[in-house]
């Protein structure tokens, strides 16, 4: 029985993707095509805001976000977070819109590559240096422009809460760009099975898809100012810190039993 509602799960969540991306996307091309170029920052990030909680609702992950404050001033922000699994780009870009830089191959991944070419994600080959030099160019125009660019460190994903050591590039390209940072540290309830790894992305799609309902939370720190004479190692050294901290906070959370109604 317990088999059966799973392969139930499985195939209403799987098809509830396909559909809610297949009527989504061409939708938000319809109105970015209409829109004011004035507006077309807000129209996609209130397109990406709603297909993610759509998505989240439909895998019935359920994250709580704890920290952070609305943004006043119209300065770009970086955010920088660990990564457990491919459902933190959702997660991060409900909570913060903007840009996420992913991997290259994700452009291939089925409908969800489509949809991250539409709506401007920044994909990076981490093995090819021209890719690497294109990206941080990339990612300093649209923090100068005063939007959001949302940055797994890492490189990739990782079971666990133990933060890995971050890559240079975003803490190269946040200099001289007026942009602040923001750490962010998220944790899934143990056993969840929330974690991409060692994994194809529909082998990922299809085991969360037949999954129990997941909680998280997304822990966000105070902003970390870039001074002017800033250097990109010491920045980076601190927000790893910063991220770190959060991930442990957001697991203390987490792991406390949820509260009874």
């Amino acid at each position: 029985m317990i088999e059966l509602r799973a392969h139930a799960r499985r195939a209403i969540r799987v098809a509830g993707f396909g559909a809610v991306t297949a009527v989504m996307l061409p939708a938000y091309t319809l109105r970015d095509a209409i829109a004011h170029p004035a507006e077309r920052d807000v129209v996609r990030d209130r397109w990406i805001a709603t297909w993610c909680e759509a998505l989240l609702r439909m895998f019935a992950v359920k994250v709580e976000t704890r920290g952070g404050a609305a943004r006043t001033d119209g300065r770009g922000r970086l955010v920088i977070a660990n990564h457990r699994s491919t459902i933190d780009i959702a997660v991060l870009l409900r909570a913060f819109g903007g840009h996420v830089v992913s991997r290259a191959d994700l452009a291939g991944w089925p409908l969800i590559g489509a949809a991250a070419r539409k709506v401007g994600t920044v994909f990076v080959d981490r093995g090819d240096a021209m890719s690497g030099a294109t990206t941080v160019r990339k990612m300093r125009e649209l923090l100068k422009r005063g939007r959001t660019v949302i940055v797994f460190a890492e490189g990739t994903t990782f079971a666990d809460d133990v933060v890995r050591p971050f890559h240079p590039g975003a803490f190269v390209a946040v200099l001289h760009s007026g942009a602040e940072i923001v750490p962010v540290g998220i944790a899934y309830e143990r056993g969840s099975g929330a974690a991409f790894v060692n994994e194809t992305f529909p082998q990922h799609l299809s085991r969360m898809a037949g999954a129990p309902p997941t909680r998280g939370i997304l822990r966000v720190g105070e902003p970390i100012t870039v001074e002017e004479r800033a250097r990109s190692a010491q920045l980076r050294d601190r927000t790893h810190a910063a991220v770190q901290k959060l991930v442990d906070e957001a697991r203390a959370l987490v792991d406390q039993p949820p509260p009874t109604k």
